[in-house]
């Protein structure tokens, strides 16, 4: 269980994003979270990650809390974790073609040595076709270059996955194709899904349940 509990965080000290904020993540359980801009969607995403520590409440991977963020946590706790970011083209190196995309995190965790074979096997998952894997991302849609990022983000086999508005910048077609490639991943104890929208419609056939967000009270003044 990916478990969030008593969650306040920001980046003003007077001004908290989220406030005591609880939501969990079982294991091949689809959870959407909904809300308008502002409403901390993405700062949450951020604290799930492990890339921002919250000012108060404890995050919790498999029953283990997480004593450090960023590059500060565990390492056996970062890779437990997965994250696709809504804009494809900002989330990648450009001079990278997608097999190398796909590869950075099993090089970056000294794992070069199974990357041809996971490569393989997790770019076949999330339906990206091996005559695509040579190109560079300025070779291809951003649909596929989001696969790519998926593909990416499951490599190293996380326990749970993010997608922060993994879809917000493609088409209907991709749209469908991505999301069915997440819901194929969690089916049959695959990992948990925390997915991120603003499209209320795409999360209620997306996802078993959908945590609301409010909106941002305004600030005093």
């Amino acid at each position: 269980m990916l478990t969030a509990e008593g969650i306040t965080a920001g980046y003003r000290r007077d001004r908290p994003v989220l406030s005591d904020l609880h939501i969990e993540v079982a294991p091949g359980e689809i959870v959407g979270l909904a809300g308008p801009s502002g409403c901390g969607k993405s700062t949450l995403v951020r604290v799930l990650a492990l890339l921002q520590r919250p000012w108060a409440g404890t995050v919790t991977v498999d029953g283990t809390p997480v004593p450090r963020f960023r590059y500060a946590a565990p390492r056996g706790l970062r890779t437990a974790v997965g994250v696709v970011f809504q804009s494809p083209r900002r989330s990648v190196d450009p001079r990278l073609c997608l097999r190398d995309i796909v590869a950075e995190p099993l090089r970056a965790t000294g794992r070069g040595d199974a990357g041809t074979a996971r490569v393989a096997e997790v770019t076949e998952l999330v339906g990206l076709t091996a005559d695509l894997l040579g190109r560079l991302p300025h070779e291809v849609s951003d649909g596929q270059l989001q696969r790519a990022c998926l593909a990416r983000a499951l490599v190293l086999r996380p326990r749970y996955l993010i997608c922060d508005e993994m879809t917000a910048m493609l088409d209907a077609s991709s749209t469908a194709g991505l999301v069915q490639a997440v819901r194929k991943v969690a089916a049959d104890g695959g990992p948990g899904v925390l997915a991120v929208s603003h499209d209320e419609d795409l999360l209620a056939v997306w996802a078993g349940r959908v945590v609301r967000l409010a909106a941002p009270v305004p600030a005093a003044g």
